[in-house]
């Protein structure tokens, strides 16, 4: 389990149980049933194998994931999306941790204090049509290898 001690309270959504509508929690939360609307935990949220949650966005401190989120995730923390998870969404996290066999659909925003290396833009504007043998030249050239 992941749950911190700044949060005492753990909220429980069961299997089988469905909620609709905007879900505010002041500690932790947990989820096997499902969820259909916005959710904002103030602690951290685990979403269990049978956990559905469904709607524009969810905003929590931490968040694992074993189940399905169609949603967006706004997270503090870290996001770990274990073998068994299932994402459409974008994530927004300071870290990211993502097991072989998850299923993802959507994009990772990182907000780490570190900036990103600088890309290199590739050097093509020479090539009017890519073609196997351009590709090849584009390869060997020493500002494409960096």
């Amino acid at each position: 389990m992941f749950w911190q001690k700044r949060a005492s309270t753990i909220t429980y959504l069961a299997e089988k149980t469905e909620f609709q509508g905007d879900c505010h929690v002041d500690g932790n939360l947990r989820v096997d049933g499902i969820v259909h609307g916005n959710v904002e935990v103030m602690g951290d949220m685990e979403i269990g194998q049978s956990g559905l949650v469904e709607g524009p966005e969810i905003h929590a401190h931490n968040l694992v994931l074993h189940g399905v989120v169609k949603s967006h995730i706004h997270v503090e923390g870290r996001v770990s999306i274990s073998r068994t998870g299932r994402l459409e969404g974008d994530v927004f996290a300071k870290e990211y941790d993502v097991a072989p066999g998850a299923q993802i659909l959507g994009h990772f925003s990182s907000s780490s204090a570190e900036a990103p290396p600088e890309s290199k833009a590739l050097p093509m504007s020479q090539y009017s049509e890519m073609t196997p043998q351009n590709q090849a030249e584009l390869l060997q050239r020493e500002e494409y290898r960096g």
